[in-house]
């Protein structure tokens, strides 16, 4: 975990820097903040239409009584890749750009199930494990099960068969 913080906020921004000096030198300072601003507003674009999308499948799947963990996935992945194309620089404006586009998304969403996929266990209601993609096989999804419950009132009768307690088991005498 240290090392995955080192990168991030020594490596990278030093990095970042060293390549916004060499872009700044090849084509000029202000071409160099020109590009980064169309970078963003492209970005902001494609986070806003991605991020519509993924919401919209992630509202299919709760409405269709699946378990969204794809959705969910992808919705973060988004959610990283504008944060990516907020943060000055070329080269998390290219990772960022890379998680916009469904294709990459979906490569980086893969690596990261692989990778978390021994860590997490998913389970829903009734103990119902599910497959790939957050979907139950038909085989193991039951939709007839139904609990019928029937709530009632037990009051303890306090006559001479009980103990003082009202538990039958503490009969006095017997």
């Amino acid at each position: 975990m240290r090392v995955v913080l080192v990168v991030l906020l020594i490596v990278v921004p030093l990095a970042e820097l060293s390549l916004l000096i060499q872009v700044g030198e090849l084509i000029g300072v202000w071409w160099t903040i020109a590009a980064l601003v169309a970078v963003s507003v492209v970005g902001a674009w494609l986070v806003r239409r991605e991020g519509t999308r993924a919401w919209a499948r992630f509202r299919d799947a709760l409405s269709s009584a699946r378990v969204p963990t794809d959705e969910v996935l992808e919705g973060a992945l988004v959610l990283f890749g504008g944060a990516l194309l907020l943060t000055p620089g070329f080269a998390t404006d290219a990772a960022g750009l890379l998680l916009m586009f469904p294709a990459t998304r979906a490569l980086v969403a893969g690596a990261v199930k692989r990778q978390l996929g021994a860590r997490f266990s998913v389970s829903t209601l009734g103990g119902v494990r599910p497959g790939p993609g957050g979907r139950t096989s038909a085989s193991r999804r039951r939709t007839d099960d139904v609990v019928d419950v029937e709530v009632i009132s037990v009051e303890r009768a306090h006559d001479h068969q009980t103990g003082s307690n009202g538990d039958i088991n503490s009969r006095r005498g017997g």
